[in-house]
């Protein structure tokens, strides 16, 4: 009886052992010994008051170097984000506050309150920074709290929050505790030993359970699910089918167990791995290829966040929320050399994820990303070389712990130049005119990448600068499928009446069936703030008889947009129409408004019905493009406090008041999807699939602004030595 309680023992210290490795392993890293420790994080022990991180071998932490640097940093411009010495601040003016002191609080956000956007947009290099000031959320004794720090004074502002239902973006601790809590409840653990996984073999993953009634109320519940890591990294592909943990995520208390899956089987781990080293052969498909720069890149990152490139400028800065924010970007005139302004600020507001499976144990997975989890929280490394190209420059993330410590998060953010044989203009000449005309230029672009690993899905974000003034948005994406365990092993077995929700991938393992949004943030500042949305309806027009040969023609027929309803967008293949955002108060030199637009790539519309409370949470995917004036409390999609939400304060919610919106200070949204019918193509890890959208100009120019760039030629390229011939 003792040895079998000794074992029982052991093999659940095991299981906490091996399952911190991993959750460490694939979440956000925390902080390092030269920044200091968070004393309540996972990652800690404790040795007579001395704090020392356990590293995993997977983890590579900045260098000595780099970690100097940033802890002596300092802003150069008004919306650099918060630095390691102003984290360090924040900290410490948190700690001596009232509403902090001897309490138990969690920093959930820790970043830089951007000062208003007409003093941003006054501000020049040389002159003092406005007040730096810290926006923070934070959860004191079970309680949500908005808040604004003074970094000069030290003062506090709380802020109300409203009627609003929710909570703030989980903490990373919230994350890791609550995967090994269960290990604590026997019940768990003898489920988990029944169902045929060794405790030592468990991985677990935090999955948000979204809204649905009252029940779920007046707390922060999370709900936990397993998988057995035996034999594979790919531990995704190996669920225990049916078995769900409900979790106080405050008090890590055990609320329920629901095990309905005991007549099925762990799915095998054999032909799970993806990581190179465990392949049994390799494919070399093609010869190693690589961008080579002998004169360095064109462009420059002065201060650390200021990019100038080619005819762009524009600020840059990683977020724990958004991922990647890109603000004041600017396009130079090739006529006049003015730098003239295009948008304010460019972000990932919000990503939405329904599974399409009603069953018990998956009715609630509906992510949504960057409000529950933090998109930027998610953003690992980028691996050189692989993630990004040779000619990559890699920027940083600085975030805070939950109790406010600051920790590096390296290589978050890549830069680079991108050729990959693209035309940006050409024409030749037909023979008959008697003209040997042959002119084409080369297209270069400048891309902007992170991504960002939100358990098993990867998603790569990219924004992609061209010298015609064209910006491009697109979103990837990769990584592992969440799938369903199964009984069956071959399709034959299946009723055709049975709804598998999904695809048998292979034995005991279904993908289901899945949608991903994401919704954009797009202050759009066309050569000023005060703009105006324009739909310019594309319509058939018939031509009465005798008029012409000609039976029917298109027109483009503009409406301006007065109020929010006006730009609340449908996109229909049938009912063409481009979407443009116009300065009425700047002409080109013919009297055309200086305008961009919007144009649709591959997308998907929700489907789900409108009353259902995933939808109700995910409203801002009612519409593919939405316009709202300007707000700088209206920048998150979902909400602010989107964790358990009911859809109370959503971008659906501010644009359905209806608030005027021509020649005003505008934001434009656009929504990008994906429909996913999984395939054996993506077992057992996805290729990568990918759509975007651009941000065109219409009249921004007085003509084609690249028209005067030069051709290659074969004197100005590097010469690389080929490999013998064969």
């Amino acid at each position: 009886m003792e040895g079998k309680k000794f074992l029982r023992h052991l093999f659940f210290l095991c299981g906490i052992i091996i399952l911190l490795f991993f959750t460490i392993s694939n979440l956000p890293y925390p902080p390092s010994n030269s920044l200091g420790c968070t004393t309540n994080s996972p990652w800690c022990t404790s040795s007579k008051n001395r704090f020392q991180f356990k590293t995993p071998h997977v983890i590579q932490f900045p260098s000595d170097s780099k970690l100097r640097r940033h802890s002596t940093a300092v802003p150069h411009h008004p919306l650099d984000p918060l630095t390691i010495p102003e984290l360090n601040k924040v900290k410490k003016v948190i700690q001596s506050h009232d509403l902090f002191r001897n309490s138990n609080y969690a920093l959930h956000s820790v970043v830089l309150d951007e000062p208003d956007k007409q003093l941003v947009l006054t501000w020049q290099k040389g002159d003092p920074l406005p007040p730096r000031k810290a926006s923070v959320v934070a959860r004191v004794s079970s309680v949500s709290h908005v808040l604004t720090v003074e970094l000069e004074t030290s003062k506090v502002i709380l802020h109300e929050t409203g009627p609003h239902s929710g909570y703030p973006t989980m903490t990373v601790e919230d994350m890791t505790s609550s995967t090994w809590a269960p290990l604590a409840n026997a019940d768990f653990n003898r489920t988990v030993i029944e169902r045929g996984v060794d405790l030592a073999d468990l991985a677990c993953l935090p999955i948000s359970s979204g809204w649905f009634g009252k029940s779920e109320e007046k707390r922060r519940l999370i709900k936990v699910q397993c998988y057995s890591m035996k034999d594979t990294a790919n531990f995704y592909m190996r669920p225990i089918e049916g078995l769900t943990v409900l979790l106080d995520l405050d008090t890590k208390e055990v609320v329920e167990i629901t095990d309905k899956g005991r007549n099925i089987p762990i799915p095998k781990a054999a032909n799970t791995e993806y990581r190179f080293s465990a392949q049994n052969y390799h494919q070399s498909l093609i010869n190693p290829i690589s961008i080579e720069q002998p004169k360095g890149p064109s462009y420059t990152i002065e201060d650390d966040h200021l990019v100038k490139w080619a005819n762009w400028e524009f600020h840059l800065k990683p977020d724990p929320r958004a991922g990647v924010i890109v603000s004041r970007a600017k396009v130079r005139d090739p006529g006049t050399g003015v730098m003239r302004d295009v948008m304010y600020k460019g972000f990932s507001s919000e990503l939405f994820v329904p599974y399409m499976d009603p069953t018990d144990a998956w009715y609630f997975k509906t992510y949504m990303d960057a409000g529950e989890y933090g998109f930027g929280l998610q953003a690992m490394p980028l691996d050189p070389l692989n993630d990004c190209p040779r000619n990559a420059y890699y920027m940083d993330g600085v975030f805070p712990a939950a109790d406010g410590t600051p920790y590096v998060r390296s290589n978050m953010v890549c830069v680079f130049e991108s050729y990959g044989g693209d035309i940006g203009w050409r024409h030749s000449e037909s023979p008959i005119t008697g003209m040997g005309i042959r002119e084409a230029r080369p297209k270069v672009t400048l891309v902007v990448r992170m991504a960002a690993s939100v358990a098993n899905y990867d998603y790569i974000v990219d924004w992609e600068f061209q010298t015609d003034g064209l910006i491009r948005v697109k979103v990837g994406l990769s990584g592992i499928l969440m799938v369903k365990g199964t009984s069956y092993v071959h399709m034959n077995q299946v009723n055709q009446q049975e709804n598998l929700f999904g695809t048998l991938l292979s034995e005991n393992v279904i993908g289901v069936i899945h949608d991903h949004y994401i919704a954009f943030y797009l202050d759009m500042d066309v050569d000023g703030s005060n703009n105006s949305f324009v739909k310019v309806n594309i319509e058939r027009s018939n031509n009465p008889p005798k008029v012409s040969p000609r039976r029917s023609y298109l027109k483009a027929v503009k409406n301006v947009a007065k109020t929010e309803r006006d730009a609340q967008i449908k996109l229909k293949l049938y009912d063409p129409a481009e979407f443009h955002v116009i300065n009425p108060s700047k002409e080109t030199r013919v009297g055309n408004p200086v305008g961009y637009k919007v144009v649709a790539s591959g997308t998907a519309a929700s489907l789900l019905d409108l009353d259902d409370p995933p939808q109700k949470r995910g409203a801002f995917t009612n519409n593919q493009i939405w316009v709202t004036p300007y707000n700088q409390k209206e920048q998150w999609a979902g909400g602010l406090f989107v964790y358990q939400s009911q859809g109370d304060d959503t971008l659906a919610v501010w644009s359905n008041r209806n608030r005027p919106i021509e020649n005003k200070d505008i934001v434009l949204w656009y929504t990008l999807g994906f429909h996913h019918v999984p395939c054996q193509e993506d077992f057992p890890i996805m290729p990568t699939v990918s759509s975007s959208f651009d941000l065109k100009p219409v009249n921004f120019f007085e003509s084609n602004p690249i028209l005067n760039i030069p051709p290659n030629v074969e004197k100005d390229l590097p010469i690389c030595n080929a490999a013998a011939s064969a």
